[in-house]
């Protein structure tokens, strides 16, 4: 099938297939007039990726994925090779998660100081003239 009606059996749009294709989660054939060609199989891949996206994955963390996938939702069979990556992208995400929630931490107790010692003698905040805050 072509991309077309991939997308009207998906509900996913030709710019998002094509996409996925040059992310390595969807394989195309190319036909000699350079149109490419879906096989059925690509309707329930479309799927799985729509669902692990949907799921907060990655396209790099859906590549590593999608052997191991079976089904719509999809259902991730073993795949002993896999664990050391997820596990590693697991952790990576945990230290990701406790650096942001040191940041807020630190962005409420500013807050609080700020509140704590505001004074009357400052004009109210409106929002305007604000600078950026350095990363």
């Amino acid at each position: 099938m072509r991309i077309g009606e991939l997308s009207r059996r998906t509900g996913v749009n030709t710019h998002q297939l094509r996409y996925y294709e040059a992310q390595g989660l969807l394989e195309a054939n190319r036909r000699a007039n350079g149109y490419r060609e879906y096989d059925e199989t690509a309707v329930l891949r479309v799927k799985q990726i729509r669902h692990l996206l949907g799921a907060g994955l990655s396209s790099e963390d859906i590549a590593y994925l999608l052997p191991c996938a079976v089904g719509e939702a999809p259902e991730l069979l073993g795949c002993p090779e896999l664990l050391t990556a997820m596990r590693s992208r697991l952790q990576r995400l945990d230290e990701q998660m406790a650096t942001l929630a040191q940041s807020r931490r630190a962005l409420a107790d500013y807050i609080d100081a700020a509140e704590q010692t505001a004074s009357d003698n400052y004009p109210p905040f409106d929002g305007t003239n604000l600078q950026p805050i350095p990363a």
